[in-house]
């Protein structure tokens, strides 16, 4: 399976992201969404999963939640938009990792840093994608595409565009 990745488009979605994710079988929004157009956008292409940001609003909190744990093929992925810095979670990372210990992925957003980086302590792969929107202190609007064969991500790929 192919998954598109994205987070903090505060708002903005272009064509050069759609076609990225032309090819994938899903897309995961890791919050800080904007407004619902982008997610609507996202959705007429791809099946979308997404969780809130700190900076959206009432409306979109009360269609998508916090946290999304849920399985492609055998690999458990935890989602959500703050999850703290890479090895030093938030309190509310901490405690679900103590209740879902099977966790493979974990993807968040908010810092506006890509990053992809495995965590022997906890036993998953953390990835950020960064910020594909234009707000923000980020140089680059970024995205990831990988594939998950096997319960094991791979392929990973990053769409990096000036900002």
């Amino acid at each position: 399976m192919t998954i598109g990745i994205v987070s903090d488009t505060h708002g903005y979605i272009d064509d050069r992201l759609l076609d990225f994710f032309n090819n994938v079988d899903e897309i995961w929004h890791a919050g800080d969404i904007g407004n619902i157009e982008v997610i609507k956008k996202l959705e007429s292409i791809k099946p979308t999963k997404v969780v809130y940001g700190n900076i959206d609003d009432s409306s979109i909190r009360n269609q998508f939640p916090l946290n999304q744990i849920f399985n492609i093929d055998n690999c458990k992925i935890l989602m959500t938009h703050i999850a703290g810095s890479f090895g030093k979670y938030n309190t509310r990372i901490n405690a679900l990792h103590q209740t879902q210990k099977d966790i493979k992925i974990l993807v968040c957003g908010h810092s506006h840093i890509l990053k992809v980086q495995y965590d022997e302590k906890y036993n998953w792969l953390y990835i950020n994608p960064g910020a594909y929107g234009k707000h923000g202190f980020h140089k680059f609007r970024t995205a990831i595409k990988l594939q998950i064969e096997n319960s094991i991500p791979k392929n990973i790929e990053v769409l990096e565009l000036k900002r």
